[in-house]
């Protein structure tokens, strides 16, 4: 990549500008969720853009999301350039639908929870989670209603 130098930054460099340690960075880089390039003396040198993939990581890491699925995500955005918008609209189709069903499903638990709080169990008939001879338990183990 001649003539990229400006361009990119040590490792440590793109650590100080996403608040990751070194360590983390290549256990992501590990993970594909970056991708180093090599000087001819072996040390690695990240894009400038790298640093909104890890700032995004991180983001999506907090929400809840894994590093795996954040790194399939990812694996869409192009390698050696600076994603476009074009680029990030694609990942963010991926994660806007299952951000969309969490959103869903949080407020199912919500809805559902404000009901078993104000009830306090008096009443079975009316009990959204009640699950009479634990029938429920054919399906599966884990909650099966406010999932």
């Amino acid at each position: 990549m001649a003539g990229t130098g400006d361009m990119q930054l040590t490792i440590g460099e793109l650590a100080r500008r996403t608040g990751l340690s070194v360590s983390a960075i290549r256990f992501w880089e590990e993970k594909g969720l970056v991708e180093a390039l090599r000087t001819r003396g072996g040390q690695r040198r990240f894009l400038r853009s790298d640093i909104r993939r890890l700032s995004f990581a991180l983001i999506a890491q907090q929400l809840g999301f894994s590093l795996e699925a954040i790194a399939r995500e990812l694996s869409v955005l192009p390698q050696g350039r600076t994603p476009t918008a074009a680029d990030w609209a694609k990942i963010s189709r991926g994660f806007r639908r299952q951000l969309d069903e969490r959103i869903a499903a949080m407020e199912r638990m919500r809805d559902r929870l404000d009901n078993c709080i104000g009830c306090g169990c008096l009443s079975l008939r009316k009990c959204a989670l009640y699950n009479p001879g634990d029938r429920l338990a054919a399906e599966g183990p884990g909650p099966r209603y406010l999932v």
